[in-house]
């Protein structure tokens, strides 16, 4: 928004409503977000300069609050989004794109969480190709948050008090 006499210099991106994680992928430097919704849905997105992510007028790629109608038009949709509501998911916990070296079929895939289920997803996304998730693992880990080592490998932060390595 440099130079934008509508908005202040120091605003990059908005339309967030609650970021829990974001990361720079090492590689290609793109922004990843895990985004809390409100009531329904949880969402990731590739953040980018200038762009309205939408909150409050959406919640993942629903008009919000779900009764109203609302424009689209204008707005960064997320990624991927799924539902707080179903399989014991409630909050999103944005991680990492995997550059590791021990998942080969991981990599370039972004790495996220949700906080009740304890489930972990790999998020497949090639620009212009439709995004494909896949369930990693299904635990019972209390997840507050991932790590990254240096040689690129993820590690899973718990509210037990401990930190896994992923693999």
């Amino acid at each position: 928004f440099i130079g934008n006499k509508k908005m202040k210099n120091e605003i990059w991106a908005y339309g967030l409503r609650n970021p829990w994680r974001l990361t720079f992928d090492s590689i290609t430097g793109d922004l990843w977000v895990g985004d809390v919704g409100q009531n329904d849905y949880e969402e990731i997105n590739l953040v980018t300069k200038g762009k309205n992510y939408g909150w409050n007028i959406m919640e993942g790629m629903h008009c919000y609050p779900t009764k109203n109608s609302c424009k689209k038009i204008g707005l960064e949709l997320p990624i991927v989004e799924y539902s707080s509501k179903q399989n014991s998911n409630c909050s999103v916990i944005g991680g990492y794109v995997y550059r590791g070296s021990r998942m080969p079929s991981l990599q370039g895939s972004y790495i996220y969480g949700d906080y009740c289920s304890g489930k972990i997803w790999a998020l497949h996304y090639y620009k212009n190709k439709s995004p494909n998730t896949e369930l990693l693992v299904n635990s019972s880990l209390k997840i507050s948050s991932f790590g990254e080592g240096q040689n690129g490998e993820i590690y899973i932060l718990s509210f037990d008090g401990n930190i896994y390595k992923f693999k």
